[in-house]
Parts: C-alpha cells; structure tokens; sequence
C-alpha cells in the first residue's frame, strides 16, 4: 500500500484500494485512479446536471418533477411548476440551485428534482 497516497478531494491519509484500480477515501467517499492525472475532484468546477442527466447552466428554466415540502412551512412546491432563471451554487448541502418560486419566495433546490425545460 502506498503510505503517502491521500485523498485529493479531503486530504485523508486512510484510503484503501477498492480492489481494482481505483482507491476510495472513508471519510467523504470520493473515488479515483491515482494514475490518472485528469481525474476530477469534487471541488472542481463540477458540472451540474438534472433528473434526465442534461447540462444545467445559470439562466436556464427548470420544472420540478416531483412536489417538495419546504423545511419549517405547510408550504409546497407541486410537481410540473416552472422555476426561471436558476442561478448554479455550490451548496454543501447538496442544494445547488438558488431560484425565486412565484408565491414562496427564494430557495435552493437540489438538482436531482428537477429538470431542463
């Protein structure tokens, strides 16, 4: 094993191999090849993408396809309502998109709930 690989997107020096080629880092389970040097961390420049798998940029038009409650409110975002003008954020959270609803105000949404329209 080698004893100075660490993980590129933490820094955590207890990574194990997974068996094949790829190492794995117990802490924030990021995945990589240490010989391939274009491997992309997490904090890079991500892209994001939508339910379907499509590129989502700032500007875009969104419909949620599935009806959210909202955190500490009886409100709900129903399925089929269209949020213009997302704007892309790197929400720790996995929140990544910040927008304004009409009628709740503004929000982030996770990505995996919605998708290009």
């Amino acid at each position: 094993m080698n004893a100075d690989l660490k993980c590129p997107a933490c820094g955590c020096a207890h990574v194990y191999p997974d068996g094949g080629s790829l190492w794995i880092c117990p802490e924030c389970g990021h995945e990589w090849n240490p010989q391939d040097s274009t491997t992309a961390t997490p904090g890079d420049d991500t892209v994001v993408r939508d339910a379907n798998g499509n590129v989502l940029a700032d500007g875009d038009t969104v419909t949620v396809i599935k009806d959210l409650k909202i955190k500490g409110s009886s409100l709900v975002v129903k399925s089929g309502t269209k949020v213009k003008n997302i704007r892309l954020t790197d929400g720790g959270d996995g929140h990544d998109i910040a927008c304004k609803i009409s009628g709740i105000g503004a929000m982030n949404l996770k990505s995996e709930f919605v998708r290009k329209s």
